[in-house]
């Protein structure tokens, strides 16, 4: 009937169904607490409504209906969406439900998505996120989280590693994606890594570790959940890294800021590495403890000069002298000079251009590549009170979707020849290197050459051992 919602009372199956009205019957308080000691605040829409149709299944297979009482205490509502009856999904909305929550879509799109289908739909938010509850606990079938997570991980051919504590609780988690893994394992001369936080309930640091394609894109290599920010938490994490690698196989350079635990893990199990510090950190942390001792800006403006002067030195020499004149002119700010000679000085091989220019770093110098990477991740997790199990498959998103789009960039550059490339002295690398680096190397160091130089420079060592750093793999 119009204005009023309906709602089966009782049933058993193939004998009877009492179908009432969905006000009908009084509200039960089954935990017995009164009302002004609860917390929360709830409400009932339930008056006693008589409405009630009762329906038997006789002997020869038909049903009866009968109605017991046509009358209703509450007069009819102008709309219907309060009635949680008419807020029910159909099959084919929760199927729609169930393919855009897998493929990261927000409830709020999802509620659109629906009424665009069905300008009638009475559903609310709240009915998606208590569909998405139940498409959760489905797809756990009665698991628990851990359980689900590592039966995907086995299932799906991860690499991952588990940490407990003495009481079997989980203390770090370290996983990577196949698609990671190859990509790893291809690409492994410069990653970058630090911990980003507030991405899921249990507050762990997750750190991110992300590889540089010879594309010059970013890419996720691994992730590693733990309990702490300490020197030994970070040990296990690049000890797991350093399984996905293989024994014969180390980064040429990491890039990270100055986390001691980190740079000392890394000094631990990649001894043989250059850990570089990222200069963007650098300059930051400078400003915010040493602008307050300049009284005008462009007093701070030229101290920044003077101090991209010291990171820039190309050499030694040129560092000593640059250094000296800074000592020079700040001198009388002692605070500001001790600061530097105290925090960053001791660290200047990892980011003055005088030795990290000595490393092929590619031009990576800060970590901005995996700050991004940190900015991608969190639009795909939405927000930071998933379980492991949630985040894993957010993660599985943004990994995939990462992947289809380096695969599709590769075969584009295997069959696409850019024109100012086009030259016969290129022909025979040009769809085996990559088009930024190649463009890169042939500006800077063969626009200068004559075409005699060119074959010398071809057959020179320096250039064969760079292309096979950059080769389209």
């Amino acid at each position: 009937m119009q204005g009023y919602a309906i709602s089966i009372k009782n049933s058993k199956k193939d004998e009877y169904v009492i179908i009432g009205c969905d006000r009908g019957g009084r509200y039960r308080n089954k935990w017995h607490v009164p009302i002004e000691r609860r917390q929360r605040k709830t409400a009932t829409r339930l008056i006693d409504c008589p409405f009630q149709i009762y329906s038997k299944r006789h002997a020869d297979g038909f049903w009866v209906l009968e109605v017991k009482n046509s009358s209703h205490n509450h007069e009819p509502s102008s709309d219907m969406s309060g009635h949680p009856s008419c807020r029910r999904l159909s099959k084919e909305e929760i199927m729609s439900i169930e393919k855009m929550t897998r493929s990261g879509v927000p409830p709020r799109q999802i509620l659109s998505s629906l009424r665009q289908r069905n300008p009638k739909l009475q559903a609310i938010s709240r009915t998606i996120y208590n569909m998405k509850v139940k498409l959760k606990n489905d797809n756990l079938a009665g698991r628990t989280m851990i359980q689900a997570l590592f039966e995907e991980f086995c299932q799906g051919d991860f690499t991952f590693y588990v940490a407990n504590d003495q009481n079997g609780h989980l203390t770090h988690l370290f996983f990577a994606h196949p698609s990671s893994i190859a990509l790893t394992r291809s690409y492994t001369t410069v990653f970058v890594m630090d911990c980003t936080y507030k991405t899921n309930r249990y507050k762990m640091p997750l750190l991110d570790i992300v590889g540089v394609s010879s594309f010059n894109s970013s890419f996720y290599s691994c992730f590693v959940f733990l309990a702490k920010e300490g020197e030994e938490d970070y040990v296990w994490a690049l000890q797991m890294f350093r399984k996905v690698l293989g024994p014969a196989c180390y980064p040429t350079v990491i890039v990270s800021d100055r986390e001691l635990a980190l740079m000392n893990a890394i000094k631990v199990v990649f001894p043989m590495t250059t850990n570089l510090l990222c200069v963007w950190h650098i300059e930051k942390n400078i400003l915010a403890n040493c602008k307050s001792h300049f009284k005008t800006q462009e007093d701070w403006t030229t101290f920044l000069d003077t101090w991209n002067e010291v990171i820039s030195s190309p050499d030694k020499g040129a560092f000593d002298e640059a250094w000296k004149l800074f000592e020079l002119l700040y001198n009388e700010k002692e605070y500001v000079l001790s600061y530097i000679q105290r925090t960053w000085l001791p660290f200047k091989e990892r980011f003055v251009k005088a030795w990290t220019e000595k490393c092929a770093h590619f031009g990576n110098r800060v970590s901005s590549r995996v700050e991004g990477a940190h900015g991608k991740l969190k639009k795909y997790l939405q927000v930071s009170t998933g379980d492991l199990h949630q985040v894993k498959n957010k993660i599985c998103l943004a990994i995939e979707n990462e992947f289809k789009e380096i695969n599709a960039q590769l075969s584009s550059e295997k069959i696409r020849i850019p024109h100012n490339c086009n030259i016969s002295f290129l022909k025979e690398i040009i769809n085996r290197v990559c088009q930024c680096m190649l463009w890169e190397r042939y500006l800077n160091n063969m626009k200068w050459l004559n075409k005699g130089q060119c074959s010398q420079f071809a057959r020179d060592t320096s250039w064969q051992q760079w292309v096979s750093l950059v080769h389209i793999r």
